[in-house]
């Protein structure tokens, strides 16, 4: 296999015209996992709205619908719309299962490390924060505690980057594991980082200030704080479900570029180490 160079403004260029490009087949595929997402939202914040587990579940229940749009969002980048797939969100298959499998194995160490350190830190009072205030024993405890997860967190985001691509493999049922793809992503590795952080950062920071100006805009128009939440959640959710896709879309075509990979194709032999 002759080695592959990845360029970072190629990759980036190429998932982001052919997101905003096909902005009309996002909303086809995203339709019914946003809807369920917003189901479970509102489940997570009539039960218990302050509760720690109760929000790690919600997480973990909202992981269903997002598998569901990231594989029918990889399978339209990687091989078009197609007749014969099913509309995300109305039937769980085989596919999905293997998706979420590999997920768990690409970024289950690191949700494990963010409910550590969620359950750790709780929750800090930031009246408690300002000069000549004494400090808290406790505080400084859990301050001290959580150093060490700070930093296994971001040293398996790290790797988590490196080899997240491969979910787009599995999208189109292409047999793959996170050891392919950091052996097929050698010489690449931090253009792919870079790429896949860039995106969910940009990702993050367009969803929260989405979020805090519809809610803005919400309260101003109806005062009503339960219908300004519902409007906030509805349009967040959406919106999040496009940073998802966009970073989908930054896989698929890394996975595309870095093997040369087409439909029917077999994977390419690894250079030796």
């Amino acid at each position: 296999m002759p080695v592959v160079k990845l360029l970072f403004s190629e990759v980036l260029t190429e998932s982001f015209g052919f997101f905003f490009t096909n902005l009309r087949l996002f909303f086809h595929i995203v339709t019914i996992p946003w809807i369920i997402s917003i189901g479970i939202r509102i489940v997570g914040a009539t039960i218990a709205e302050d509760s720690l587990i109760a929000m790690l579940v919600e997480k973990l229940a909202d992981v269903i619908p997002t598998v569901m749009f990231m594989v029918g969002w990889q399978r339209a980048v990687l091989l078009g719309p197609r007749s014969g797939d099913h509309l995300p969100g109305l039937r769980w298959t085989p596919r999905e299962t293997a998706y979420l499998l590999h997920l768990i194995k690409v970024f289950g160490i690191t949700f494990v490390l963010v409910s550590a350190l969620m359950f750790t830190m709780g929750s800090l009072d930031p009246g408690t924060i300002g000069v000549g205030a004494p400090l808290d024993p406790e505080l400084v405890r859990r301050q001290a505690m959580a150093a060490p997860l700070i930093v296994g967190f971001i040293v398996s985001m790290l790797l988590a980057l490196r080899v997240c691509y491969g979910l787009a493999a599995t999208a189109v049922d292409v047999p793959f594991s996170p050891r392919l793809a950091w052996a097929y992503g050698r010489g690449n590795a931090w253009t792919i980082i870079g790429s896949l952080f860039l995106t969910f950062l940009v990702g993050a920071i367009v969803t929260a200030i989405a979020t805090l100006l519809v809610l803005a805009l919400a309260r101003g128009v109806l005062g009503a704080q339960e219908a300004a939440a519902v409007i906030t959640w509805t349009a967040g959710i959406l919106v999040s479900y496009g940073a998802a896709g966009l970073a989908a879309t930054v896989q698929a075509v890394i996975f595309r570029r870095l093997l040369d990979w087409r439909e029917g194709s077999t994977l390419p032999a690894l250079v030796p180490s």
